[in-house]
């Protein structure tokens, strides 16, 4: 059974998720801001991290990428529609907002291109392409364990945003449907923004998600 701890971060209250197994070896997903919080509270509790995974490269799942990744040596994981968005506020989204400076990070080390299974270190999981928030959207899915990071892909009761670059609201749910909905009904879903959610309870009661 992995450890999952998460940190909420930055302007926008995005969700870093740190998960770990018993010999606390650690994957990173979306360290969005505060790096160097987030890498005290790597080291106070000991972790051993691996790697970095983005869900997608949206400014505040990013912010935080560089500070990890120079006081651990670890690589970054991105999709590889999204390569260029690391270094492009335009893209990225932080260039829209005055009141945050423009965030731009170090190239990717691993460009995902295929769905399936990725084994990262000692963690066997499967990516999955979920479009229609932005392009390079994936979904981090460990079926074994019951769990999915899913990004801005679905939240408690909402789904993500379609009004952003290359953002489609029928790709989105079509990718939901796809892809999330099929899992276990006790799946647990972690978003990246609010609370943690189930398949069922979304499948329920989710209004943008009716007929599913």
């Amino acid at each position: 059974m992995y450890n999952i701890r998460s940190y909420v971060v930055g302007l926008v209250q995005e969700n870093c998720y740190f998960i770990s197994n018993k010999n606390k070896e650690t994957l990173i997903i979306d360290p969005g801001d505060q790096g160097q919080a987030l890498v005290k509270e790597l080291r106070k509790n000991n972790l051993k991290p691996v790697a970095i995974l983005l869900t997608h490269a949206h400014f505040d799942h990013i912010g935080a990428v560089d500070d990890i990744r120079e006081a651990f040596n670890i690589p970054l994981y991105v999709h590889e529609k999204e390569a260029a968005w690391l270094q492009n506020p335009a893209l990225n989204g932080s260039g829209k907002y005055r009141e945050i400076p423009a965030v731009t990070v170090n190239e990717a080390d691993v460009l995902l291109s295929k769905e399936g299974n990725l084994t990262v270190g000692p963690f066997s999981f499967d990516v999955r392409h979920t479009p229609g928030h932005s392009p390079g959207s994936v979904s981090y899915v460990f079926e074994q364990q019951g769990f999915a990071i899913v990004g801005d892909t679905l939240f408690k009761g909402s789904i993500g945003r379609t009004d952003l670059i290359e953002g489609n609201m029928n790709v989105l749910v079509q990718a939901i449907d796809k892809h999330l909905l099929s899992l276990d009904e006790d799946t647990l879903i972690y978003p990246g923004h609010g609370e943690p959610t189930t398949v069922f309870e979304e499948m329920e009661n989710n209004p943008f998600l009716n007929g599913f």
